[in-house]
């Protein structure tokens, strides 16, 4: 059913494109391609319902038995690609309001593009440029129109991911804890207790986005090819890579724009906790010790 799908929606994204392009598709070709969605659709539907009554009758609640057939019936990295792009496109709306992501009073937003900004707006500038080029060299009129749908989408996709990574930075929790995110693609919760200490350290690994050290257990979150920050844990701590695929690392390296100033306010934090859980109490007035 999975590899249906992989087959049938991107099918069915050509076939809307050719139809906001003015593609005159005939009418039993629509018809089937329609027909195949619907089955689909239809047999999706059961598998969903039958999962949730399967979950209602094992005790699980509304909500959670909706959840429990979705996750059986859709498979994972479709639903995190979803999720992924539909909270680009709220980001979009956040970077123009000027809003951030997950910031309390009292925490500490810690931004992260600063090594990157230069090379997403050369990727904006060279998509723009290519949709004009390709408008003006494409002689054929269908051609023309499906290619600047892909293209201005493919724009909107570069502004949204850039989006999301300035509407959603590292936070410095008021309670001691650490989140660590890269746009809407990575997001990792750190409470107080799980973090031993943290430091500046300036490094410049190799490998994509997310490389593990297995032998050492760390996981690099690399931001223009850098980490400045190096988060050593109490022990284990899970996360979960863009597309669904689990880990544990004990050594957290990341990149913050202004390292010092975050782990600044880390240890000001750590430390007036500290004392404040060592405060003693107050005597209540009129009480008299011997």
């Amino acid at each position: 059913m999975s590899r249906a799908l992989w087959v049938v929606v991107p099918a069915e994204f050509a076939l809307v494109v050719c139809l906001l392009a003015g593609v005159d598709v005939p009418a039993p070709v629509l018809l089937a391609a329609e027909a195949v969605v619907l089955t689909l659709v239809a047999i999706e539907a059961v598998l969903v319902r039958r999962h949730y009554k399967a979950a209602r009758l094992a005790g699980a609640e509304r909500r959670a038995a909706l959840v429990a057939a979705v996750e059986a019936a859709v498979p994972a990295v479709a639903r995190r690609l979803l999720v992924h792009e539909l909270r680009g496109m709220t980001s979009l709306v956040r970077w123009v309001g000027r809003r951030v992501h997950g910031v309390r009073e009292g925490d500490l937003a810690a931004p992260y593009t600063g090594p990157q900004t230069a090379m997403m707006y050369g990727l904006l500038f060279v998509s723009v440029v290519e949709t004009v080029a390709l408008a003006i060299l494409v002689p054929w009129p269908l051609a023309h129109k499906i290619l600047l749908v892909v293209d201005v989408y493919g724009v909107l996709m570069v502004l949204a991911l850039h989006a999301s990574c300035v509407t959603r930075p590292h936070v410095v929790g008021a309670d001691g804890s650490l989140r660590v995110r890269w746009g809407a693609l990575f997001d990792l919760r750190i409470t107080g207790g799980q973090i031993a200490s943290a430091r500046v350290e300036r490094r410049y690994p190799d490998g994509s986005l997310i490389r593990i050290d297995e032998p050492g257990g760390a996981l690099d979150l690399i931001v223009g090819g850098q980490t400045t920050v190096r988060v050593e844990l109490t022990g284990p701590v899970a996360f979960v890579r863009p597309l669904g695929t689990r880990g544990t690392a004990t050594v957290l390296r990341f990149h913050a724009d202004d390292p010092a100033a975050l782990v600044a306010r880390f240890t000001q934090v750590r430390k007036a906790l500290a004392e404040a859980s060592h405060e003693p109490e107050e005597k209540p007035v009129g009480d008299v010790s011997v």
